[in-house]
């Protein structure tokens, strides 16, 4: 299949135009109302009826769908493109935007002054001198707003006005810079946090005492992986002795219903990509180069894995295994390339020797690509998976998806040379978590997820948020089922 010319891989002027017009189109609401208006006759007297036996709803982003700020120097490092932000073009924005990097020391300890400040609700960009907001999560708040849960942040702030009749819907912000079992855990405390909330708001609205309080989860993109590692182990790290971790589905006795929505179970081809390249994400953005986007753990267990032959040699069309840091070494990818001392000079200015830079960053890379290894065994590890919870999927099939790329291991030149259905960020396999990718046919589905539902829709990754059906099912899933 070949894939259509994207708004956002294009430089020419006009369709920068044409883009911004439609996404201003998008933040003006445009069949909003209406949508909204035809999904509370259906479900109002279900969304007005409020009992002590009504599941509380995390949502939790993707990569780059929560806000990120410096605590020190008040920028915003991710949410907002004009104004006081991290400017790629500089120095210190580019150092803010990264995570540190140190030699010998566990992706864990290496530490700065961001944090996360709520989910991505929206974006606030300067685009030829006209500030521009744009529609990000909002759908998916708004959604469950229809059905009577009342999200907390933007409810204080006035965002979405709720009325004041409900409070069960809650964001799980993340620095999605980080590694994802870091973030599972940080979900574990949240869970645990909104849980008494929610059982002390029962006992005073219903005189209900210690309820077994359960939550429902809507999780986009990479919120899918965090979600499905916390399910199985709750707030349990990765085995230290390096052994693959044994499902204890702890973070399972919480939940009843997980709903991912575009989640990369398999991974996306695309964040290899990012990683050798860079990225930019939208033709008025800065584009982020590929020694920042390196520093972040999360961007490497969003690899798709070897064994589906993602990534094969241009001579014999050879599986590589990406997730060896030699072969970054031999094809001078990302972190692994000489040339990129340059940017390393900007994130690593205290230290003068280009060897000694060289060395932190394949130090980085190392880590990186080992801890992406362990998650990637801890989470596709077939398990038997409790009656209790139910796990829903939306996917997307009908766009275009890079699947598979190609390295040619005179230049290290890497480019995509298959696409398959999908979103245009993840593919309808990889969602499905389909095992048939390793080449060995079945006519039936082998993924080592029980799915308990799957809806397809015909839109974009973060399109989805926004369809009407993606609304239906989601409340229909939450109120009804």
């Amino acid at each position: 299949m070949s894939r259509e010319p994207s708004y956002f891989r294009t430089r020419q002027v006009d369709r920068t135009i044409q883009f911004t017009i439609a996404l201003l189109l998008l933040v003006a609401g445009a069949g909003c109302r209406g949508r909204s208006s035809e999904l509370s006759r259906i479900y109002n007297r279900a969304a007005t009826h409020h009992d002590a036996f009504r599941n509380p709803v995390i949502v939790i982003p993707g990569i780059m769908g929560s806000k990120l700020t410096d605590s020190e120097t008040k920028t915003i490092v991710w949410g907002a493109f004009s104004g006081q932000y991290a400017n790629q073009q500089t120095h210190e924005g580019i150092r803010l935007f990264s995570l540190p990097m140190q030699l010998g020391t566990p992706l864990a300890e290496l530490r700065d002054g961001v944090s996360p400040a709520g989910s991505l609700d929206q974006v606030d960009i300067n685009l030829l001198g006209l500030p521009v907001s744009l529609k990000a999560y909002r759908d998916i708040l708004l959604t469950l707003g229809v059905g009577g849960y009342r999200d907390e942040l933007l409810g204080q702030s006035g965002a979405i006005d709720y009325g004041n009749d409900h409070y069960t819907c809650f964001q799980f912000d993340y620095d999605w810079r980080r590694d994802n079992v870091e973030n599972a855990r940080r979900l574990h405390e949240f869970i645990l946090q909104k849980r008494a909330y929610v059982t002390s708001e029962l006992q005073e609205r219903y005189g209900v005492i210690n309820q077994d309080v359960k939550f429902d989860i809507v999780a986009h993109s990479m919120g899918g992986l965090v979600a499905r590692y916390f399910l199985r182990y709750g707030d349990a790290d990765l085995p230290e002795n390096g052994t693959i971790a044994v499902p204890t589905w702890a973070g399972a006795k919480f939940v009843d219903n997980a709903i991912l929505v575009g989640t990369p179970n398999a991974g996306a081809i695309d964040s290899l990509e990012y990683l050798i390249n860079g990225r930019s994400f939208a033709p008025f953005i800065p584009k982020y180069s590929s020694v920042a986007l390196g520093t972040m753990p999360a961007i490497y267990q969003l690899l798709p894995r070897p064994r589906h032959r993602a990534v094969v040699t241009q001579r014999d069309a050879e599986p590589i295994d990406f997730l060896d840091v030699n072969v970054w070494k031999e094809n001078r990818w990302g972190l692994a390339n000489p040339d990129a001392d340059t940017s390393l000079r900007k994130l690593l200015p205290e230290n003068e020797s280009a060897d000694r830079r060289n060395a932190i960053a394949l130090d980085h890379l190392h880590k990186c690509l080992r801890r992406a290894r362990r998650f990637f065994e801890a989470i596709d590890r077939p398990a038997p998976q409790p009656p209790n919870l139910r796990i829903h999927l939306f996917a997307g099939d009908a766009i275009a998806t890079a699947a598979q790329g190609v390295s040619d291991l005179k230049t290290g030149q890497f480019k995509i040379v298959d696409y398959q259905p999908g979103d245009g960020t993840v593919t309808r396999a990889s969602t499905l978590m389909d095992e048939r990718l390793d080449g060995a046919w079945s006519p039936r589905l082998r993924s080592p997820i029980e799915w308990q539902s799957v809806q397809f829709l015909f839109k974009s990754h973060l399109g989805m948020t926004q369809d009407a059906a993606f609304a239906d099912n989601v409340l229909f899933l939450l109120l009804e089922l």
